[in-house]
């Protein structure tokens, strides 16, 4: 059944998962790719783009093609890690929290509404404020930050699924509480997870650019993408085209995990739809 579902792939979807391998190579070869070192000024100021530079020379004179080749790798690399952090804490502690339920659901549901009371941006501006704009600082407070949403999405999905029949028969026949979580809840709350996935990474993702534009993201001498539109911002006044080339690759890269996302969810209600 699912094959010819996921066969009739639309043009979207298509044009998403080209930009996602697009994306993934610039991760993976973007810096032994670029021309040029990050931080080498090779000219004058906002200088056109010519052969030697396609893009053009940013705001110190470095080579605008070459950083968003470096930039790639941070940007991509730092949202992706505060997610996978982020579904490492609150895809277990959710689950747990379903299957336990009692006190310990109810304080760490309660927890979690705390923290989500609080705006997600001020929240992380007065830990980086305190403790430095460091990689480790940044992942990990957008990973803690971003838990408390998986958390929430993982004990929803497991309350549903420990109420089902089968369910209710594994514990009948006495089946602990690791065998639960890995034959039961995990397979039947996997789909779901791996889209809101990407939907997290794409929050991560602005979010770092964000940050890094306001000046508290990656800082120099690594260059990102929102940094880069921080530093090129003023050529805007000029006509000139610099900060627009980083500025779109970021929402290049945010159109295409949605697209995909967007294509992995109609073919999952298709399915279930047929199924039923």
């Amino acid at each position: 059944m699912t094959l010819p579902v996921f066969g009739r792939i639309p043009l979207s979807a298509v044009f998403g998962t080209l930009i996602l391998a697009g994306t993934l190579v610039l991760f993976l070869f973007g810096p032994m790719l670029a021309p040029y070192g990050q931080e080498d000024v090779l000219g004058m100021p906002f200088a056109e783009p010519s052969a030697a530079h396609p893009l053009g020379l940013d705001q110190n004179g470095r080579d605008m093609m070459s950083r968003l080749l470096h930039g790639a790798r941070m940007s991509v690399g730092v949202s992706l890690a505060a997610v996978v952090i982020s579904f490492c804490i609150g895809v277990p502690l959710g689950f747990l929290a379903a299957l336990r339920g009692g006190w310990p659901d109810l304080i760490g549901a309660r927890l979690v509404d705390i923290v989500m009371s609080i705006p997600v941006l001020i929240s992380a501006l007065v830990v980086l404020q305190a403790l430095g704009s460091s990689l480790p600082v940044l992942i990990g407070t957008i990973a803690l930050l971003d838990s408390t949403r998986v958390f929430r999405l993982a004990r929803i999905l497991a309350l549903g699924i420990v109420v089902m029949e089968y369910a209710e028969v594994a514990r009948l026949r006495g089946e602990g509480l690791w065998w639960m979580l890995r034959r039961e809840i995990l397979p039947n709350a996997l789909p779901p997870l791996m889209a809101e996935f990407g939907m997290r990474f794409c929050f991560a993702f602005l979010f770092v650019a964000g940050l890094s534009y306001l000046g508290l993201g990656v800082q120099p001498p690594f260059a990102d993408w929102g940094g880069m539109v921080r530093d090129c911002q003023q050529g805007i006044l000029y006509g000139l085209y610099a900060p627009l080339f980083p500025a779109g690759t970021i929402a290049l890269v945010t159109i295409g995990v949605n697209l995909v996302v967007d294509w992995a969810l109609a073919g999952r209600t298709t399915i279930q739809g047929e199924n039923r």
